[in-house]
């Protein structure tokens, strides 16, 4: 039977992620990279496509977690009637690009406990059984591309191609094992100390986070938000990717399952503000560096999503022999929403390159020359139809989202002239910009509904327009906005928390059917705040941390009904919201997204 998702914790390298359960169990790997293939992979089918569980042997009374101060150290701890012992789970930060190591130490707190561990290998997303040996420091594995050792004092006896033992420990009494990949081409890897390597990771960890400039409520939540978008980021590159998983369900059951392992160009802008208001500069200038590598080229191509290190080629296909997280078919590895016209990431292009030199992020030499060139694609594309921000798999439509995001685009090539001192032809774009705003105000507001609505001509709601106070459109006390804000209260709202769109009519090509979608409710929580609704903003954002699981980790979307988390895990784009919302409620003047139209 399948954890919850809230069960799983983080642990990573920012190079890659393993999902730890509350059962011991890594039931999530993929290596070396986030997105390459997962060797442990009964997160999204069973021990027999691959895990590696350490628990006590006997029935465990209460299991309790926490991450070691301001870092990704993650501590689980068994208590049992006879002892105590706490398993201790990191990825040490590598070295080189050949080497990928994963720690587990167990140690016996008090009294005396028998410990198992089970450990299944599986390459190619659960399916390679590797060729298996023996070693003195433990078992090496084989195949293909990739090799692993387990380095480890403990002996593990082989049995229908799993790796078993059992170990006792008193208080005081230790046990350590160590994971390492290299390509199998590649000479053996030495072993490293594991209480050496502990020690080293706690202080990459603790230094990094000891250079947060956050000084508002909330601290911790904030601060566990940024650790994991630092978890998620991919060191060599700078770029980051929206979670670590694939295919886990927006429904359980359900099709609306994506693979979320790549970097989007819609969590650009927000992201960087994220880094910025709590003091991380250089991660936030790798992560805008990273998108002008990945958009050069002719903007009439830009994706709306790339690999790590901006790679273009995505391609989607199904993995058949994986039964999915809870039966929730197809697993999808790749994604073809990358082929998609997305008109709103122009939009989130130049905000950032905005954001970017209102913080004095240093600039790229050619820059400013590619912003040009999306301008100049972009005054011959704003009219078209696209997919929109919810990367819709039915007909493309003009969505009034997409819309307010074209004259995002537009505004801050203007204040790039305006404020920067950049050259360019303001006019034309001061006309075009006037365009845009009067189309969307003309075409996307139905005033019977009063309120913006989800395409041109439709009537159904899309908590994305709840943007437009946030990015300049319009100010949050228009009419039209406090219209929108209410329709959207009264019809996209399930136990506080706010759907993405209805789903009726449907506009995605999908079947209907998820859970309510974070971001949104807390964009609905920076409406409230920008309404001077302070205390309705407050108990939105309170309930929200309340839904995070016991280390403080959030998915994409959540089941009001069911009270658990759906969606990949953790989530990007929902700790960026997390941690802009926070600044926009601890007493700041105005929402930090409604500061980029200055």
């Amino acid at each position: 039977m399948n954890l919850t998702i809230e069960d799983y914790g983080l642990i990573g390298n920012t190079r890659s992620a393993a999902l730890v359960g509350r059962n011991g169990s890594i039931d999530w790997l993929c290596l070396p990279r986030f997105d390459s293939g997962a060797c442990f992979a009964a997160l999204l089918g069973d021990r027999t496509n691959g895990r590696w569980q350490i628990e006590p042997a006997g029935d465990v009374i209460r299991v309790t977690r926490k991450y070691r101060g301001d870092t990704l150290i993650l501590e689980t701890t068994f208590e049992t009637a006879h002892g105590c012992a706490t398993l201790i789970d990191f990825m040490p930060i590598p070295k080189r690009e050949d080497r990928v190591d994963l720690v587990r130490l167990v140690r016996c707190m008090s009294g005396s406990i028998t410990m198992r561990t089970e450990f299944i290998l599986r390459f190619g997303y659960g399916r390679e059984i590797p060729w298996v040996r023996r070693a003195d420091y433990g078992l090496r594995a084989m195949a293909g591309p990739d090799a692993v050792e387990l380095r480890s004092p403990i002996r593990l006896l082989g049995h229908n191609l799993a790796h078993s033992a059992e170990f006792s420990l008193t208080a005081n009494q230790e046990v350590s094992f160590n994971l390492v990949w290299y390509p199998s081409h590649r000479p053996t890897p030495h072993g490293n100390d594991a209480n050496a390597l502990l020690s080293a990771n706690e202080k990459w960890w603790s230094d990094w986070s000891a250079r947060c400039k956050w000084t508002g409520e909330w601290r911790d939540s904030v601060m566990r938000s940024l650790i994991t978008l630092k978890a998620l980021s991919y060191a060599p590159t700078g770029g980051m990717v929206a979670a670590p998983t694939t295919s886990l369900p927006e429904a359980l059951g359900g099709v609306r399952n994506w693979d979320y392992r790549f970097c989007w160009l819609r969590d650009a802008t927000l992201t960087l503000y994220a880094l910025l208001i709590a003091g991380y500069t250089q991660e936030a200038r790798s992560w805008r560096e990273w998108l002008v590598r990945a958009v050069a080229g002719h903007p009439q191509e830009m994706q709306i999503m790339y690999g790590l290190a901006g790679e273009r080629q995505l391609t989607e296909r199904e993995v058949p022999w994986l039964p999915g997280y809870s039966n929730s078919r197809p697993v999808r590895i790749g994604n073809a929403a990358h082929e998609q016209f997305q008109l709103d990431v122009y939009g989130e292009v130049m905000d950032t390159m905005h954001v970017a030199r209102k913080h004095r992020v240093p600039e790229q030499n050619y820059a400013w020359a590619l912003e040009k060139k999306l301008m100049d694609y972009l005054e011959s594309a704003w009219d078209q139809p696209d997919e929109g921000i919810w990367e819709v798999r039915g007909p493309r439509r003009h969505f009034t989202h997409s819309k307010v995001m074209a004259w995002v685009a537009v505004d801050r090539a203007v204040k790039a002239v305006e404020k920067f001192n950049l050259n360019g032809p303001v006019e034309q774009w001061r006309s075009l910009r006037q365009l845009i705003h009067d189309d969307v105000c003309r075409n996307g507001y139905n005033a019977t509904r009063d309120a913006f609505v989800q395409y041109y001509g439709a009537t159904s709601l899309d908590a994305s327009v709840l943007m437009m106070p946030l990015v300049g459109f319009l100010p949050a006390t228009d009419p039209r906005v406090v219209g929108t804000l209410a329709a959207i209260e009264k019809e996209l709202m399930v136990d506080g928390f706010v759907l993405r769109y209805s789903g009726s009519g449907n506009v995605d090509g999908l079947p209907s059917g998820e859970g309510a979608f974070l971001a949104c409710t807390y964009w609905y929580a920076d409406n409230l705040a920008a309404l001077g609704r302070t205390d309705q903003a407050r108990a939105i954002f309170e309930r929200l941390l309340g839904i995070s699981n016991d280390l403080g980790l959030l998915a994409e979307e959540y089941d009001p009904a069911g009270r658990r988390q759906l969606g990949n895990f953790p989530q990007a784009f929902t700790h960026v919201c997390l941690i802009n919302t926070a600044h926009n409620l601890a007493g700041r003047r105005k929402p930090a997204v409604e500061r980029a139209a200055e």
